[in-house]
């Protein structure tokens, strides 16, 4: 499994190209903060929600440190879809939130 460093993420924020985010924390974790943009499906949900993803788009990962992000990468991983695993998630996150 691909990952990225929070700071590299924070980077790709600032260009113009489209990034897909998704934060597999829950519900009450996400309404503490999250990156902008980032569509939130909790880890236990991801699995539900495949159809709902585009094959041909690079997602980044989050979660809380990193733990349900690289569970729910190697899912996404094992059913085609291209990923990356967000380091430290939001514990080492400096960027913008909403």
């Amino acid at each position: 499994m691909k990952e990225i460093l929070p700071n590299e993420v924070k980077a790709l924020l600032k260009g113009d190209s489209p990034v897909h985010i998704i934060d597999v924390r829950e519900v009450d974790e996400v309404k503490a903060g999250k990156i902008p943009n980032a569509l939130n499906i909790p880890l236990s949900l991801v699995e539900f929600r495949l159809q709902d993803l585009d094959k041909s788009k690079e997602y980044i990962i989050v979660c809380r440190s990193g733990g349900r992000s690289s569970r729910a990468a190697q899912l996404l991983e094992n059913h085609g879809y291209k990923v990356l695993n967000m380091m430290g998630g939001m514990n080492e996150w400096e960027g913008p939130i909403d």
